[in-house]
């Protein structure tokens, strides 16, 4: 594991080394948290009653203030990266180290992981927590949400690196990457609570491996009816584990065939 532990070290000396690109981000985010506060205020307005769909304007925003945060800290940029890589020849260099490509960007990504966290979610959880006036519960729900956060993590990491290994085919993934972002943050949940959908259509969306990045870790942390160890605490957590399984062996499966097909510039 030196290897490994090495390249986390290495990700979090990068990330402290680009302080300025972080406080970029925390402005940016300011700035959309502050367009979204306005947005389902006006939409709470309208509908005339303090609660939608079982939940009332504070809970909203608690909601999507800590998935922005969330997002921060679960987000890669694998395609973008191997993309660039591909284009310029130097993905040629990483297949030549004595480590696997995959575990190699994972690593890689996790330093930086580690970083957002201490320096995006856990000030923004601590900074809801008191100005809600305790509003979120803490006990067990903290040690599952951890939990939950490590799966939505490598699930989030598979889709991308599933997506990434279409670049092998196409060199070039701009498109695909834009929808696959669209996508993801519409269908987990990050910029609308599933319990917004429609009942036919959220059933559908549940069943898809996207809930498990933002959606499940949320609804655990905020310990709403389905997500504590009462009602379906297991089978949320026993979901996000199988889609991980599914998406790592899909990803690997997919690699081994693509990667025998690279061509970079140069040949």
């Amino acid at each position: 594991m030196k290897k490994y532990i090495a390249l986390t070290r290495a990700g979090i000396i990068q990330e402290l080394h680009f302080r300025l690109g972080t406080f970029v981000t925390i402005f940016g985010n300011l700035i959309y948290l502050t367009l979204i506060y306005h947005l389902w205020k006006a939409i709470y307005a309208s509908a005339g009653t303090d609660a939608v769909n079982g939940m009332s304007f504070s809970d909203t925003i608690i909601y999507l203030v800590l998935a922005t945060a969330l997002f921060n800290f679960l987000e890669m940029y694998i395609v973008w990266e191997m993309s660039r890589s591909i284009q310029s020849g130097a993905i040629v260099l990483d297949l030549l180290k004595p480590l696997k490509y995959r575990r190699l960007k994972f690593f890689e990504y996790f330093g930086k992981n580690v970083m957002t966290f201490f320096a995006t979610f856990l000030p923004t959880f601590i900074i809801v927590f008191f100005i809600t006036s305790g509003t979120i519960a803490i006990g067990w729900n903290l040690l599952y949400f951890g939990i939950s956060v490590v799966l939505a993590l490598l699930v989030n990491f598979y889709i991308d690196m599933f997506v990434a290994t279409i670049c092998l085919h196409t060199e070039s993934t701009w498109g695909i990457n834009i929808v696959k972002e669209s996508v993801v943050l519409l269908f987990s949940g990050a910029t609308i609570p599933l319990v917004f959908f429609p009942e036919r259509f959220r059933r559908i969306v549940e069943c898809l491996p996207f809930r498990c990045i933002y959606d499940a870790p949320l609804n655990i942390l905020l310990r709403k009816p389905g997500y504590t160890p009462e009602t379906g605490l297991w089978l949320m957590l026993g979901l996000q584990l199988l889609w991980y399984v599914g998406l790592c062996v899909a990803s690997k499966l997919f690699w081994e065939y693509s990667v025998k097909r690279i061509t970079v510039n140069g040949g």
